[in-house]
């Protein structure tokens, strides 16, 4: 009982311990005693150790039967690619059921096999299953920051989310998905690539070349900032979906903007989608700061 309970973030079903051997009065037994600890209907936690966010989840699927699996908000938390909990664990799953009991969502979904996996052990649809479930119930801009994630943690999956919009072409949120992937920038590109585009940006609309990845001290600090204008004052940041992209990083570099601005220097964020859609507007911005610095030259040093 005790292994089945560890590989299973401490909680077992009815079912499992009868088919261990335990009899039904000794599983009443156990429960009267405090070993178990029900959750839900025939779900128990083994001891009292407290409760996680995974226990929750493995009980919540194991409550809904076979072919449970954490979908949704719920799946995407598990995928790491959802800023907060949802509070109630929500789930898909072949049959019919209750849609709402005990603080679970349960909806009823037809799963291909490679539309789930599992995550920490614990059964939850696939990451792009997950962003095309979560299409369909979330804001846009929740989809794009999804999106977003699974490329900076460098997700990947055995169904594709082209490939799932043709499976499931008329799936509410589908249209979000598309146009999200058509305004998208080209997956797997490198800092260096984002880098040499800039620089031949820059060069058609006659603005002087930055120094690229060079050190500037700053308040007893070494920072490298991804293209930098000295006399100017100036920096600009390339950010892509897979740069500057975890939680740390977007923090780390929201407080070496402060920093920077409080030393004399502007910074500026420019995104592969804005340089590709919009080059005129960001030149115009460009040219702005430039002229802004050399009007208002700052005092301190670096």
């Amino acid at each position: 009982m005790a292994e089945l309970a560890r590989r299973q973030h401490g909680v077992v079903t009815r079912r499992q311990l009868l088919g261990i051997g335990l009899g039904s009065q000794a599983v009443a037994e156990r429960v009267r005693r405090g070993i178990l600890h029900p959750l839900y209907s025939g779900v128990y936690a083994l001891g009292e150790a407290p409760s996680t966010p995974d226990r929750r989840r493995m009980a919540a699927v194991l409550a809904c039967g076979p072919g449970a699996a954490l979908s949704h908000r719920s799946a995407a938390r598990m995928w790491g690619i959802f800023p907060y909990d949802p509070g109630t664990v929500e789930l898909s799953r072949p049959s019919w059921g209750r849609s709402k009991r005990n603080g679970l969502l349960l909806r009823q979904a037809e799963l291909r096999s490679d539309e789930v996996g599992e995550r920490d052990g614990i059964p939850v649809t696939s990451v792009f299953r997950t962003v095309l479930d979560l299409a369909a119930i979330a804001s846009k801009r929740e989809v794009e920051r999804a999106l977003h994630e699974t490329e900076v943690r460098q997700l990947t999956d055995r169904v594709s989310l082209p490939q799932l919009l043709a499976r499931h072409p008329g799936r509410r949120g589908a249209a979000t998905v598309r146009e999200l992937l058509a305004g998208r920038e080209p997956v797997g590109i490198t800092q260096n690539e984002f880098e040499e585009r800039f620089v031949a940006f820059l060069d058609a609309s006659e603005i002087p070349r930055p120094l690229l990845n060079a050190t500037l001290p700053i308040r007893g600090r070494l920072l490298r900032p991804d293209c930098m204008w000295p006399e100017q004052r100036l920096i600009a940041e390339l950010d892509g979906w897979a740069v500057h992209g975890t939680d740390r990083a977007f923090e780390g570099d929201r407080q070496r903007d402060r920093t920077l601005l409080a030393e004399g220097w502007r910074s500026v964020r420019i995104t592969w989608r804005a340089l590709r859609d919009e080059p005129s507007a960001v030149a115009t911005d460009l040219r702005d700061a430039m002229s802004k610095q050399r009007d208002h030259p700052h005092s301190h040093g670096g």
